[in-house]
């Protein structure tokens, strides 16, 4: 990983008293606008000393697990098998720098940070960067920009809505969303209806009926126009979260909806739409995070692979590991957090523990699909759009930021060999749809073809595309290295994506598992985001901290956990409409072909 200098506080361990904690105002929620603001860490409590804490993968859940333990004075071991970070790592093009400068940035996906993570952003505030904390590296951003078959939609944030109630919502949404004008406006009015039939909805109804029902059915996508299922059903779907509408459950979808519309009419505790890095998530973020817990005594042993855990007399008493060289051994501990994706736990789970828990064995259940980054890195500068870009009705579901115009540092002086001044960084988010150069799956592609086709298709999207991106700018290009045997049908994806298809939430265990020294601090543990994301992961890790902490009889406050946004407001219509649900009634508000419970 490459380097960050000038940190403050690394080295050292910061250790904070319950009093300094009070008079430092520990955090209460995320430090949106609050340059410099540190947040305090929990007192470290001497009980908890001498607890030995093995983590297993150091994602996104493993790190915010040894994050919260160490700082109340847990003793952490990571292991992880490939790179720290895991998907949310930086991962430099090799060879390609020249003349002092770093290799090429490239992610594994480009970082995109809703205004409605809470979590992650707390996360972030307790993490010294300079002078102040890696949180104070995040800038707001636009998610405003559709390209579309040629054209450019902009979808207006509007400003303050006033009284909140269900019917100034309806009305929100339907400024914004007349702004794709090649919508039937019939259609927008249905989608609408159901979005606020959605907010409306009471939790048991949420669960009960939206978590069993597809988001397609749910807004009768087959039923409505082909600008309805290119704007309103696959891109908020295939391009933000590579969900497949016809898998994707409506209560998932529902609250990124509902999530994104509170965030942008700056609601709650929300911060801005969109929020980006000011620079490779390494640098500005996970290496400063990981000098941290370096610095507070995690030990992180790169290289290790979990095997295994033997279990015996009700717990984990061990896990097999094999070292950098290959070498087999066993890892004991008192506690044992497996924060691996679940295609990684699954394997490592025997029948013992599937027994004791379960829970463990619905694993089997979840899905994953492919969501990957591909990086152009261009001669020119082309801030196509200030912020994310999505190409709408793109067979790959593509969406893109141009990096360099949020970097604090100068691109074609830091990176490559000098003649590269950006990087057009694109997720791919539908691997498995022909394209429309070479009528492959990019599953079927090669490399190259990946890159020729993605070209394609961005400048299909695009207003005067081809004049935007030519070939003649083009530097290099990158295609995330989790993809191997491309364009074979050896075809692989070392990491995938947690997809919630219908029902799933009945397959997701929790945090805590029936073995009382063995816990889960991934994604796909049942968080309140419902969605695979960096905020999930960390809400995760969190979670599985807590346990420990309860396992332990630990004194030290537990890790605050902080739900989406819900407007007071909106409480009676909740406790109605579970009322409604309970009698088998559908839901008030929703009157054009309603849906009734069971149906």
């Amino acid at each position: 990983m490459e380097q960050q200098q000038s940190r403050d506080g690394i080295g050292r361990r910061r250790f904070v008293t319950g009093a300094m904690a009070a008079a430092a105002g520990a955090a209460t929620g995320p430090l949106w606008g609050m340059p410099g603001a540190r947040a305090a860490a929990p007192a470290l409590v001497s009980a908890a000393a001498g607890k030995n804490v093995a983590i297993f993968g150091a994602g996104m859940g493993g790190l915010s697990a040894a994050h919260e333990l160490a700082e109340r004075g847990f003793q952490v071991t990571v292991y992880e098998r490939k790179a720290l970070g895991g998907k949310s790592r930086s991962i430099p093009v090799p060879g390609t720098g020249a003349g002092g400068r770093k290799d090429l940035p490239g992610e594994h996906g480009f970082r995109f940070f809703p205004g409605f993570y809470q979590n992650l952003p707390e996360t972030m505030s307790r993490i010294p960067y300079g002078s102040g904390t890696v949180r104070d590296n995040l800038v707001p951003a636009s998610l405003e920009v559709i390209a579309y078959k040629g054209k450019e939609l902009r979808v207006p944030i509007p400003g303050d809505l006033g009284t909140i109630t269900p019917e100034a919502i309806g009305d929100y949404l339907r400024t914004a969303l007349t702004a794709l004008t090649t919508v039937p406006f019939t259609e927008i009015n249905f989608f609408i209806s159901k979005l606020v039939t959605f907010i409306t909805s009471g939790p048991r109804r949420r669960l009960g009926q939206w978590e069993n029902m597809g988001f397609s059915d749910f807004i009768k996508a087959s039923q409505m126009s082909q600008q309805y299922q290119d704007l309103l059903v696959r891109m908020f779907t295939a391009s933000l979260v590579a969900a497949q509408p016809d898998l994707a459950n409506t209560r998932t979808m529902g609250l990124m909806f509902e999530a994104l519309i509170y965030s942008g009419l700056g609601l709650g505790p929300y911060g801005p739409p969109d929020m980006v890095l000011n620079g490779p998530s390494s640098d500005v973020w996970l290496t400063p995070w990981i000098d941290h817990l370096t610095a507070m005594g995690v030990q992180f042993k790169l290289g290790w692979t979990a095997t295994g855990f033997t279990y015996s007399g009700g717990r984990v008493t061990g896990a097999q590991v094999t070292g950098p060289t290959g070498a087999a051994s066993t890892v004991t501990a008192d506690h044992y957090v497996a924060a691996l994706p679940v295609e990684r736990i699954r394997p490592l789970l025997s029948s013992a523990m599937k027994t004791a828990d379960p829970a463990l064995a619905r694993l089997d259940h979840l899905q994953t699909d492919w969501m990957n980054g591909v990086m152009i890195y261009l001669k020119q500068p082309r801030p196509i759009a200030e912020g994310h870009l999505i190409y709408a009705a793109t067979p790959w579901a593509l969406t893109s930021i141009s990096q360099a115009q949020f970097w604090t540092t100068n691109f074609p002086a830091t990176y490559g060999d000098g003649t590269a001044v950006d990087c057009l960084s694109l997720d791919l988010s539908d691997w498995n749809t022909p394209g429309i150069l070479f009528g492959k799956t990019a599953k079927q592609c090669t490399r190259p073809q990946i890159v020729q086709e993605v070209l394609a298709q961005v400048r299909s999207a695009l207003p005067n595309g081809a004049a935007l991106l030519p070939d003649s700018i083009v530097h290099s290009w990158f295609v995330d290295p989790a993809i191997t045997g491309e364009g074979t049908s050896a075809v692989a994806n070392d990491e995938p994506l947690l997809i919630n298809s219908t029902s799933s939430w009945s397959n997701r265990p929790n945090a805590t598992t029936a073995i009382p020294n063995f816990y889960l601090a991934a994604d796909y543990v049942r968080n309140s985001i419902n969605l695979a994301t960096m905020e999930g992961g960390n809400e995760a890790g969190r979670m599985a901290a807590n346990a420990v902490l309860d396992a332990t009889g630990s004194s030290a406050s537990r890790a605050r956990l902080y739900e989406l946004y819900l407007p007071r407001e909106f409480k009676p219509i909740h406790d109605s409409d579970d009322i409604r649900y309970l009698l088998g009634l559908p839901n008030r508000f929703d009157l054009l072909a309603p849906y009734w419970p069971g149906h």
